[in-house]
């Protein structure tokens, strides 16, 4: 936990925790304006794993999967590839897999789309664990930019 709090107290790292939030925001302003059927696909793609109709246990379920995935993707798996290769290629190698993970069936622009989107706030999880080595903090910030499409996907 002091751990936790070091790393919350370097202003630097405020910028790459908030940037998945931001890319989820400029997604869906990106969608609504030019590929509106990705709304469908994100709603069809996120309602099997969460539930929109308690606030509290939807909070509770985005920190949990958040939680979960940063510790499986980059406490263990980007650690273990960072030890045979440079973080860039470990990031790019994890964030592709991660993608892949959440490939859902769909039209093939709308799917590519969310793929890009995910593989880019992969990469961003990504630098955020690798400048502090706490999944914690990567889980954090993949919860924030979670919480932030759910509230999106409530509201619209």
């Amino acid at each position: 936990m002091k751990a936790i709090r070091i790393n919350l107290k370097d202003k630097s790292i405020w910028l790459w925790i908030t940037l998945p939030l931001l890319m989820n925001l400029l997604c869906i302003l990106l969608a609504t304006t030019f590929l509106p059927e990705f709304m469908e696909h994100l709603a069809g793609r996120t309602e099997r794993l969460i539930s929109f109709n308690q606030l509290a246990l939807l909070i509770l379920q985005l920190a949990i999967l958040a939680l979960g995935e940063e510790i499986a993707w980059r406490g263990f798996f980007q650690k273990q590839v960072s030890k045979w290769l440079p973080i860039l290629p470990t990031l790019m190698v994890t964030s592709l897999l991660f993608s892949i993970a959440h490939f859902t069936v769909g039209d093939m622009v709308v799917v590519s789309y969310d793929l890009f989107f995910i593989f880019i706030n992969s990469m961003l999880y990504g630098i955020v664990f690798h400048k502090t080595n706490n999944a914690w903090i990567s889980a954090f910030s993949h919860f924030i930019a979670n919480l932030s499409v759910a509230f999106l996907l409530f509201f619209m």
